[in-house]
């Protein structure tokens, strides 16, 4: 039989978060943890689908009237309209001056994607700057959207907390008119923010530089539990009337994962021009993938235009918030309870969904061969994927793992 045409195809890696999935399912350990991916899970450690998204869904199936027509390629109208009203703000002026054009994307990947591609063909400047450090997608998806990536200093493993003297100092030597990525709320992977006033700071900064922002709000209600607090920093960009992009995810707010829902909004100085980049987005994305899917989209609009659901949505996005705030606090006390040694303060002073323990790769392999706890190298844990049960397991290792090193 002769040789594949693909013989010289090299095995790539497994992809260092969802790879901590594929090694944690075949650990047959009965105490196993898996605190490696972004998702949410219940106290009991299951996927939680919302009961306002399992009504939304109900109402959708029985109506009749709807079809499995192509969307636009800008996707659901409604859906575009009531996503922007969320991060913006209701009587946001950008909107109502209609110098918004939102398109429905896959999820807050696409919407970077889409972004990102637009920027290279249509922006002048091709460089974007991203935080040290970042998600780990971020990188991969602005190269290949055919922009430079560079970094920006953001957080300082000394004080487990922000380098905002750094930060500032790198955007500020950064060339004019840069792009720079901004995650709105709930920095992934760190869970560090910084403060109402330094976001004043930073943007004063940017805007006395011509940087343009790039907002990645991927958990907009899920950090402190309020829908507007968590978008008051992208509110403060567009309050200036300056120009923005902003991506938006409704996996973790709505739980909505598999459903790749997500937009990407772009401010403009006007109507005019909006149009204008609205018909040059319809461009990147159509051979892309010709239009978004119609379900996800479906269920977020309907939640977002009915008052009852809107607000039942809000009670469960706190409560999801609010479980992992108590999850925070549950660790910090199990740790100086055992006189872990070091100070773990950080892990509630940090928000979202994660935390950067500041735990290292050697810590990192210790805890997963010794006690089956599976998370990044990097010391990033899922504090979604803890639980009251769980919480004196991870103290255990992490106590073992600290003192092992010391």
């Amino acid at each position: 039989m002769s040789d594949s045409v693909f013989s010289s195809v090299v095995q790539a890696p497994e992809d260092p978060i969802l790879g901590v999935t594929v090694a944690y399912n075949k650990d047959q350990s009965p105490v196993k943890l898996n605190l490696g991916v972004g998702a949410y899970r219940t106290e009991e450690g299951k996927p939680l689908v919302l009961n306002v998204v399992r009504k939304a869904e109900q109402m959708l199936v029985n109506d009749q009237s709807r079809v499995k027509e192509y969307l636009p390629i800008t996707g659901v109208v409604e859906f575009n309209k009531l996503s922007a009203k969320l991060i913006f703000g209701a009587n946001s002026p950008a909107i109502e001056e209609n110098r918004v054009t939102t398109v429905q994307c896959l999820s807050g990947t696409g919407s970077l994607r889409v972004g990102g591609e637009f920027l290279a063909r249509h922006y002048h400047e091709k460089t974007i700057y991203i935080p040290t450090p970042t998600w780990g997608n971020h990188p991969k998806i602005f190269t290949l959207a055919g922009l430079s990536v560079k970094s920006y200093r953001y957080y300082d493993p000394n004080t487990q907390g922000l380098d905002f003297s750094g930060l500032l100092e790198d955007l500020g030597s950064a060339p004019s008119g840069a792009i720079v990525l901004l995650h709105a709320c709930a920095h992934n992977p760190t869970g560090v923010d910084p403060t109402s006033d330094q976001w004043e700071q930073i943007r004063q900064l940017m805007r006395s530089k011509g940087l343009l922002p790039f907002f990645d709000s991927a958990y907009q209600g899920f950090a402190s539990g309020n829908l507007d607090a968590d978008a008051g920093s992208v509110r403060m960009f567009v309050a200036d009337g300056g120009e923005c992009l902003a991506a938006q995810s409704y996996a973790k707010n709505m739980g909505l994962y598999g459903e790749r829902v997500g937009a990407l909004s772009i401010v403009c100085k006007s109507a005019d021009v909006a149009s204008r980049v609205e018909s040059q987005l319809k461009l990147v994305i159509r051979p892309m993938y010709s239009n978004p899917p119609i379900h996800g989209a479906s269920i977020v609009a309907a939640i977002l235009k009915d008052g009852d659901l809107f607000r039942e949505w809000t009670v469960e996005v706190k409560s999801m918030a609010d479980r992992i705030i108590s999850m925070r606090h549950q660790l910090l006390e199990a740790l100086q309870a055992k006189g872990t040694p070091g100070d773990w303060s950080h892990i509630i002073k940090q928000i979202g969904m994660f935390t950067f323990t500041g735990l290292n790769v050697g810590q990192v392999s210790f805890m997963r061969k010794e006690y089956h706890i599976y998370m990044t190298s990097d010391g990033r844990i899922s504090m979604a994927g803890l639980s009251t049960k769980t919480v004196p397991h991870l103290a255990d290792a992490i106590h073992a793992a600290v003192n092992r090193a010391a």
